[in-house]
């Protein structure tokens, strides 16, 4: 999975809201508490206010916040809201590509990729990163020495275990 710049921002930021709490932040603030340009960072922010994941308000008394609590908004639904669906293929569905002869499979594999990305991104949320208190299995999986390396030569059941 490849991690775009967009919604390594975009996460950051929310997860900056999410310990600001109730009360609106400014954009320059959450941009140099995360060493963000403050010009991309308006552009996520306003894929994210789009995206009802914040709400903003102009003026002095202004800023950014979140549109619902952070324990109700999952790194799935953040990646999402800025890059679409969590896994594609060449812009295409997993479900909706089809391959002949010895890529025939392909697909499912495809599919089963998405599944365990799903297993992590939609349980985890703004409020378990910001307090530290990530779910077990999150902890299970970097426990793997495994997970740790470049490459990982064992089929380790990351993911399957957890329900999707």
């Amino acid at each position: 999975m490849h991690i775009t710049a967009r919604v390594d921002y975009a996460v950051r930021t929310l997860l900056e809201l999410a310990a600001a709490g109730e009360g609106p932040a400014k954009a320059e603030s959450l941009a140099r508490a995360q060493a963000i340009p403050h010009k991309f960072l308006e552009a996520v922010l306003a894929d994210l206010r789009r995206g009802g994941l914040v709400r903003s308000r102009r003026g002095p008394e202004g800023g950014y916040w979140l549109a619902r609590p952070a324990d109700e908004i999952s790194i799935a639904d953040i990646i999402r809201t800025v890059e679409g669906p969590l896994a594609s293929v060449r812009g295409e569905r997993p479900e909706d590509v089809a391959y002949a002869g010895a890529a025939e499979k392909l697909r499912d594999v495809w599919i089963a990729v998405r599944v365990n990305l799903r297993a992590v991104l939609e349980e985890v949320s703004l409020a378990d990163v910001v307090s530290g208190d990530l779910p077990d299995f999150v902890g299970e999986l970097i426990a793997d020495p495994g997970a740790w390396s470049r490459r990982t030569v064992r089929p380790a059941s990351y993911g399957l275990d957890h329900p999707s």
